[in-house]
């Protein structure tokens, strides 16, 4: 089944991250609390795990620059518990749903089919060595189906996250120097958006390209050398192997038909706004 999870995540991957830019989140996560800016995304994301210090958090996330993360945890704690944050995130998420697809489509018999097939693949995920896929997957499940196929897909992209990370340290790509080379790609965020979203400064950019240079993995345009290709074609290859338990657990008649549940899905909340123009290089639906 080689490639099914990329294609999983090509299918499904917006209908999660969208809850990173959607105003009903931010809106959710500020009212009980949470101070605006980078604190309801830190928070957000790692209140399945607990009151946890900002050496998790930067550990978890790995291309976050460390710096970021301990302006805002563990204060985040401070000002709201974790539950509260869990439970201000999911009516975020609602609200957000609610605004891009639409009351109808939220009941929709295919929500509710790619809700269980989804859930039915988590079936398949392990917990040894993913601790954010594991505080996650140790949460209740929400009961209307738009937000039980966010859960699915929240701990399906979390359990792929976990096996990504050891893919990286394997390659000996730090946080920032797996960012840079991910652009590199140009099939994610920009250069600008990536400083801006992880935290990173111009020098610490620069910095680090300069090290992927002395390895020959950058060349002298911030481009990748073929050692550079190489380097993210083992990556991805490790990511997909360590991620391909749910898919083999669901099989290639079911995986198909999530897929194409999923892509229709991830189309209409693209095309009603979920994201900011700008933002990556390249969007596939």
């Amino acid at each position: 089944m080689a490639g099914d999870e990329k294609r999983f995540k090509s299918a499904f991957d917006s209908l999660h991250a969208l809850a990173y830019f959607a105003p009903e989140v931010d809106q959710a996560l500020t009212g009980i609390g949470l101070r605006p800016g980078r604190m309801p995304y830190f928070a957000g994301r790692s209140a399945a795990m607990g009151p946890v210090g900002p050496e998790v958090v930067a550990a978890t996330f790995y291309n976050f620059n460390p710096e970021v993360v301990a302006r805002v945890i563990p204060r985040a704690w401070t000002l709201a518990t974790p539950e509260q944050v869990l439970e201000a995130r999911l009516d975020g998420v609602d609200g957000a749903l609610t605004r891009l697809l639409g009351e109808g489509e939220l009941k929709s018999d295919e929500v509710v089919e790619a809700a269980d097939l989804a859930r039915e693949a988590t079936a398949g995920c392990t917990t040894e060595g993913r601790p954010l896929y594991a505080a996650h997957a140790g949460l209740d499940w929400p009961e209307p189906p738009h937000l039980a196929l966010w859960h699915a897909i929240t701990l399906l992209r979390e359990h792929r996250g976990d096996g990504h990370i050891a893919a990286l340290l394997l390659n000996g790509l730090s946080g920032v120097e797996a960012l840079v080379t991910h652009v590199a790609t140009g099939a994610g965020f920009t250069v600008d958006a990536a400083k801006l979203t992880r935290g990173w400064s111009d020098e610490q950019w620069t910095a680090a390209e300069q090290r992927l240079r002395d390895r020959g993995i950058l060349d002298g345009e911030g481009a990748l050398t073929d050692e550079g290709v190489a380097v993210r074609d083992r990556v991805e290859a490790a990511t997909e192997a360590a991620a391909r338990g749910p898919w083999d657990h669901l099989g290639a008649e079911k995986l198909a038909r999530l897929e194409e549940l999923g892509r229709d899905l991830t189309r209409r909340v693209v095309a009603a706004g979920a994201f900011p123009k700008g933002v990556f290089a390249q969007r596939r639906a």
